[in-house]
């Protein structure tokens, strides 16, 4: 007979913590999925995100440097709100 193995609970995720900060890729691939969609109708959810990569790579360092820019802000965002917040949970 199998021994059953236990689980560790996973910890419940606080809804009130700040929201992770998005990398560059990621403000690049919210501002051109719907593009990439357009472009191909009928595209697979695997394809678009693999046009997004292809797309990606293409760019080059002056045209990645504002989402470079708006990762860099979100990460001083999420810096200062995670600061806040564990602050008051330790009130």
């Amino acid at each position: 007979m199998a021994e059953r193995r236990s689980r560790t609970q996973k910890k419940k995720k606080d809804p009130n913590a700040p929201k992770r900060s998005l990398s560059a890729y990621m403000f690049f691939a919210n501002e051109t999925r719907d593009i990439v969609r357009a472009e191909n109708p009928g595209i697979a959810f695997g394809q678009v995100g693999k046009v997004l990569g292809e797309r990606w790579k293409a760019l080059s360092d002056d045209q990645k440097k504002p989402f470079e820019d708006k990762a860099e802000a979100d990460k001083k965002r999420y810096e200062l709100e995670k600061a806040e917040y564990l602050k008051t949970q330790q009130q």
